[in-house]
């Protein structure tokens, strides 16, 4: 009899431990993400605070006094150059950079997953290659040439080498998931009459739409937050981006008014967190999808 109670009773007690197990795990997850977040937190919190008191009150997260007004000085921008100029700077260089990464990338992916020529094998190690080589190095060849081209002072050489495929991640991405696409439908297509681009117009990019998104996500995030590269080759500051107006803020000559700082750098934070959390279901499946048959 106490046996047949103790088997029955077994069962209930691993369900009770798992999901002990389980609580705790979130409970540890949610402190360690909270402790990730709370830096953005505390930014988002100051932003409402008087630019005077932000440090003299860091200890604490919530305002003492709600203002609006570092949002509408922050907003005035700089040198008679308003904040949503900068915004649409970014725009543009985020935008114009992801249509070329992911149209070129699409096309050499596809090139490399379905092409069959000579030294594909060792184009493909090339470009993996280039991920392991560092981007400071390739700083001063390019920007002697981008001189000699006369884009100094433009937007080309920050849009223009995206449309030539030149992230080996993206490429390297969007070739593995293409190479998980079953080639049955290649031949169905090709006994249809479908070309070589035929196929990849009707049947490879469509399948592709995670990758290709995912690729779209990385693309215009990473574009967004880009400091280094208008800082070389962007002069005006009618053509900054966020990124640079921000730095802008912080005069070392006079008070920097970090109330404003904090407001416009909540504010450039709101389109990439915004794309991220609508696309995040085909970021997981871009990724997992092409690391599974790659």
């Amino acid at each position: 009899m106490m046996s047949a109670i103790s088997i029955k009773d077994t069962p209930k007690r691993r369900i009770k431990k798992g999901t002990i197990k389980h609580l705790i795990g979130q409970i540890v997850v949610l402190g360690i993400g909270i402790i990730m977040i709370y830096p953005l937190i505390w930014m988002f919190m100051s932003s409402f605070k008087e630019t005077g008191t932000i440090f003299e009150t860091a200890g604490e997260l919530w305002p003492r006094v709600w203002v609006l007004e570092n949002y509408f000085n922050g907003w005035q921008g700089v040198s008679n150059v308003t904040f949503g100029t900068f915004f649409t700077n970014s725009a543009i260089l985020s935008v114009g950079g992801t249509i070329g990464a992911v149209i070129s990338s699409a096309l050499v992916g596809y090139a490399f997953s379905r092409g069959r020529f000579v030294g594909r094998k060792i184009l493909f190690a090339l470009m993996l290659s280039t991920l392991m080589l560092p981007a400071q190095v390739l700083m001063v060849p390019q920007f002697l040439w981008f001189n000699q081209l006369g884009w100094i002072g433009t937007y080309m050489p920050l849009i223009v080498p995206a449309f030539f495929a030149i992230s080996g991640f993206f490429v390297f991405l969007i070739t593995n998931f293409m190479n998980g696409i079953p080639r049955e439908l290649d031949e169905a297509a090709r006994i249809d009459g479908c070309s070589f681009y035929g196929i990849f117009m009707r049947i490879i990019l469509p399948l592709s739409v995670p990758a290709l998104i995912t690729t779209s996500l990385f693309s215009f995030i990473w574009r967004w937050d880009d400091f280094m590269g208008p800082l070389i080759y962007v002069r005006r500051v009618a053509q900054f981006p966020a990124s640079l107006a921000l730095r802008m803020f912080a005069d070392p000559a006079a008070a920097t008014d970090w109330g404003a700082v904090f407001a416009m750098s909540t504010l450039s934070l709101v389109p990439a967190v915004a794309i991220f959390i609508f696309l995040q279901k085909y970021l997981v499946e871009g990724i997992s999808t092409a690391g599974l048959k790659g």
